[in-house]
This record gives structure tokens, sequence and C-alpha cells, in this order.
């Protein structure tokens, strides 16, 4: 039978391994708690999407020129670029590897990528605060890792940074025409809390990693051990009084 204090120290150590993660879960779920999703959205200083009208002089979608070899799209649906209706189409390409491109309503014609100030001008008309363009910079694959606040974020893209106290930057897809997302400081505070929450350094969002689970575990024989400490040390201490 195992000595009370060989558990007691068996107890003790694995409650300062797995203490310091408590600590984090504890801290984060707090700020979760806490945090108002819309703010760490950025929803608060977004202007609302603009609405688009559908108008009977489009011509029908089944005339834009697609690529030689396009039998079948994913997806069609209408963006506003500055003010100016566009149909936008996606496709998989036999390597798998995924095509969008936009063409206009009325006429079919495809149109390129959104330039630097088409990109600065709908992150300008996405952001409410009145604020001068900190920067712009312009993303491709090699520039976004797992660990990057674009992540996951359709490419290539501009990277639209404000001056203002909310350290908001903006990221405009260039291929697909729209504004993707709006991230700021309270955003990247959540997300690096998150990461420490799900203990998925990557992603962030695998919460079945093999460190969350072996850590969940711990957490809850830390738990068990400590009931059944209190339950051996509890009728000594009443027999020494």
């Amino acid at each position: 039978m195992i000595r009370t204090f060989h558990y007691r120290r068996f107890h003790r150590r694995l409650a300062v391994i797995v203490g310091v993660q408590l600590l984090f879960w504890t801290v984060s779920g707090f700020y979760f708690a806490w945090s108002d999703l819309d703010e760490i959205h950025g929803d608060h200083h977004r202007t609302p999407r603009p609405t688009i009208a559908i108008a009977a002089h489009w011509i029908s979608p089944s005339t834009i020129p697609l690529p030689v070899g396009v039998e079948r799209i994913e997806s069609l649906d209408t963006v506003d670029i500055l003010g100016e209706p566009h149909y936008r189409v996606r496709w998989q390409e036999p390597d798998g590897g995924r095509r969008v491109i936009l063409a206009s309503v009325m006429d079919g014609q495809v149109r390129g990528e959104l330039t630097r100030e088409e990109a600065v001008a709908m992150a300008r008309a996405s952001f409410l605060p009145e604020a001068p363009v900190a920067g712009v910079s312009r993303l491709d694959v090699g520039d976004v890792g797992s660990h990057h606040e674009y992540r996951g974020g359709s490419l290539p893209a501009w990277q639209v940074r404000f001056d203002h106290s909310s350290g908001t930057r903006i990221y405009v897809a260039a291929a697909a025409g729209t504004v993707a997302t709006h991230r700021n400081a309270g955003w990247r505070v959540f997300d690096f809390l998150w990461m420490l929450h799900t203990l998925d350094f990557q992603g962030r969002d695998d919460i079945n990693n093999p460190v969350l689970r072996a850590l969940s575990v711990l957490a809850v024989t830390v738990v068990v051990s400590g009931f059944l400490l209190w339950a051996v040390t509890i009728p000594r201490l009443r027999r020494n009084r």
C-alpha cells in the first residue's frame, strides 16, 4: 500500500507540473468571459457591408469567359468593388488548387486583381474611424505562416495598417475582391490566450491535439488525487484531536 508521505509527494509534484497550465486556462478563460467578441472582431469599427441591388441589364453569368478546361464551378456570387458590382466565380483546378476571377456584371469582362490603390480605398471605406494609413503591404503564399494573424485567408492580399489606438490592420483579398477581415490589438491578445488555452501552437483551433489531451488527463488526475489525499488524511486528523 502506498504510504501517505509518498502519496503527498506525488500529488505535490504533479500539481506543480499542471499548475502553470491551470493558471493559463483560468486567466485565458477569464479574459474570454469578460471580452466583447464584437470588439475583438473589430465590428464596432467596421462599416456595414454594402448591399447590391440586382438590375435587369446585368448579363447572364453563363457568358463569363472561363479558362479552357473549367467544366464545373464551386460558387458564384456578387461583390461590390468601390461601387461597381462584379460576379465572383470560384472553381477548383485539377491539381487541387482553387482559382477565382472577377467579372463585370455589365459586360462580363474579367478584371485583374485589386491594385494597391483600390485595396487602400476599400480598407478606408471599411474602417469607421478617421485615421491615416500607416503602411501597406502585399501578402503572398510565402508571407503568411501558421502563426500569422491572416492565416487561412484568401491570398494574395493587401495588408492596410492604420495609425489608430486600436492597432487595426485590414486585409483585403486581392483576387477575391473583398475586405477579408479586420485585426486589432484586442484580437491579438485573444489569439495568444486562445493558443495557451487550446495548446495548439500551429493553427490554434485543434482541440484534439495530444498536448491538450495529456494535460487535461493530468489535470483531472491532480483533482482526483487531491480528493483521495483528503479522504486519507481526514480520519488521521480526527484521531489526533
